[in-house]
C-alpha cells in the first residue's frame, strides 16, 4: 500500500475522540519518532517526517490552540509540505540544549547551517533544501533552533538508499558545526517505506 502524501480535512479527528485517544496515540508516536531520530554531533538531532508524525502534529496544534474549523486550514497548510512526496525525505532539524545561555552561545554562530545538512548514499550527497516558510537565520548569522528540510533524491539514489549493503551518513557541515552519523539500518528500513 502506497504512504499516504496528504492530510485532508477528512482524516481530522474531533477533538472529543483525539482527547480520548491522546495517551494513547502520544505513546505510539513516540515509538515512532524515536525509530526517525538521529544525533548529529552533542546538540543536534534530526527526526525524519512521515505522515503520521504530521498528522500527529497537526491534531495538536489544534487540541492545545483550540482555534477550531477556522484553524484547521492553516495547519494543513503548514504541516501538508513537511510529509515526503514520494521521491525526498523530509526531516526536521532541531538544536537541542536545555541551557538557555549556551544555546543562545551556539545558535548565534551557526547562521546558514541550514543550507550544509546533508544525506551522503552511494557516493553521492543530497543536500536539504530549507522549507520556504520564514527565514531560519538572521542577516547578523544568528540561527533558529528549529529547521524543516528538504532531501531530495534520483532514482538511482533512492535505489542505492534502498540498498542495505550501501552505507548511509547525515551531515551538518557548517564551519562552527561539523558533525556526521551513521544511519542506523532500522532507521534505513523505516525511511525507505517513504519513497515511492
Amino acid at each position: 500500500m502506497a504512504a499516504k502524501r496528504e492530510i485532508t480535512r477528512d482524516d481530522i479527528m474531533t477533538m472529543d475522540a483525539f482527547a480520548a485517544e491522546r495517551a494513547e496515540r502520544r505513546l505510539a508516536m513516540r515509538a515512532i519518532k524515536r525509530a526517525r531520530r538521529l544525533e548529529i554531533g552533542p546538540h543536534a538531532a534530526i527526526y525524519f517526517e512521515s505522515y503520521d508524525t504530521m498528522w500527529w502534529q497537526v491534531h495538536e496544534m489544534l487540541f492545545v490552540e483550540k482555534g477550531g474549523e477556522a484553524q484547521i486550514a492553516d495547519e494543513l497548510a503548514a504541516y501538508n509540505p513537511l510529509i515526503p512526496n514520494g521521491v525526498e525525505l523530509t526531516a526536521t532539524l532541531m538544536f537541542e540544549i536545555d541551557d538557555p545561555a549556551r544555546r543562545d552561545a551556539l545558535l548565534s554562530k551557526l547562521g546558514g547551517v541550514e543550507d550544509s545538512v546533508t544525506i551522503g548514499v552511494g557516493g553521492e550527497t543530497v543536500t536539504g533544501v530549507p522549507e520556504g516558510d520564514v527565514a531560519r537565520s538572521t542577516p547578523d548569522g544568528r540561527a533558529s533552533s528549529v529547521h524543516f528540510l528538504h532531501f531530495r533524491f534520483t532514482p538511482a539514489q533512492i535505489a542505492a538508499f534502498r540498498d542495505p549493503a550501501t552505507p548511509v551518513f547525515v551531515g551538518i557541515g557548517h564551519a562552527r558545526y561539523g558533525h556526521m552519523a551513521v544511519m542506523p539500518e532500522a532507521m534505513r528500513v523505516a525511511l525507505a517505506d517513504d519513497f515511492d
